[in-house]
């Protein structure tokens, strides 16, 4: 890959699973890194891990922000650019679902939190990441983290997947606007990946059964595996590439989305019964 030497890069979400390997990729290849977010001691070992493989002379930190927050995402953004005056990268990777069960019975605080965690703290990310890039005389990479929940129905997970299926679309219509600046705006959607977060899936059950037989390859993902296809849209091979939903997901997005009612059946709960259940 062509160099990314000297390069300054946000990621949200950089103190565990895909986003502290996506860290740890880049200042591995020479960029200086800030990683964000909400728990400061989460952030302090993950700094550690990645320094332990950072290229000579790469500044490796961390600043404590909650992407649904807009005046702590903008100050992420100036730490990330302070030390070169540029950012060249951001990836928006903080993200996840607040509860899981059926649309008909979710909580509106459950939906709304969702909705703000995925699709707002993106749309901050874009905003402040994108102002702070059109301004250094342009250029740059930004890169929101999708899912395939996205494209498909995961059953129990519609909140999430809304959200996803929002910032795909978010990060074409900043594509499209930020192109005239040399900004380019694209998203990954992993499938199921073996973080830390989801090895209660991960592990084993009803859960990975309904996954596995869906995969073309078979197995689940690793974090460094979506990683690499960070680093190719923040490095110079992609510079003709913006506008974009990538999966990287096994293959799954040609098959079906999972159904994340297993997880909860496995406990003895029929999620569905509560649609009908007396108020």
């Amino acid at each position: 890959m062509g160099s990314i030497s000297g390069y300054s890069v946000l990621i949200t979400g950089g103190g565990s699973g895909i986003g502290e390997a996506a860290a740890h990729k880049l200042a591995a290849d020479g960029a200086d890194v800030t990683i964000c977010g909400r728990t400061e001691d989460k952030l302090i070992g993950a700094v550690e891990r990645i320094n332990a493989a950072a290229a000579e002379g790469v500044t490796v930190q961390h600043v404590v922000a909650d992407v649904t927050d807009e005046v702590a995402v903008q100050r992420a953004v100036t730490a990330a650019a302070s030390r070169t005056g540029r950012l060249d990268g951001l990836f928006a990777c903080a993200g996840g679902s607040t509860g899981i069960g059926p649309l008909a019975t979710s909580d509106v605080d459950t939906i709304r939190s969702t909705m703000e965690l995925n699709y707002i703290g993106t749309f901050l990310c874009i905003k402040h990441g994108g102002r702070q890039m059109a301004r250094q005389g342009g250029g740059g990479s930004i890169i929101g983290c999708s899912s395939h929940a996205g494209t498909d129905s995961f059953r129990c997970l519609g909140a999430y997947g809304a959200a996803k299926a929002g910032l795909d679309h978010l990060c074409r219509t900043a594509a499209d606007e930020m192109g005239t600046f040399g900004v380019r705006v694209n998203s990954v959607q992993p499938g199921i990946v073996g973080t830390d977060l989801m090895t209660p899936i991960t592990d084993g059950g009803r859960l990975l059964d309904d996954y596995i037989p869906q995969i073309p390859l078979g197995r689940i993902g690793q974090p460094e595996e979506i990683a690499e296809m960070v680093r190719f849209l923040i490095g110079p091979e992609s510079s003709w590439i913006t506008g974009q939903n990538f999966a990287v997901d096994g293959g799954q997005n040609l098959r079906r989305g999972a159904d994340y009612g297993e997880l909860l059946r496995e406990f003895g709960t029929d999620p569905m019964s509560g649609i009908v259940a007396d108020d």
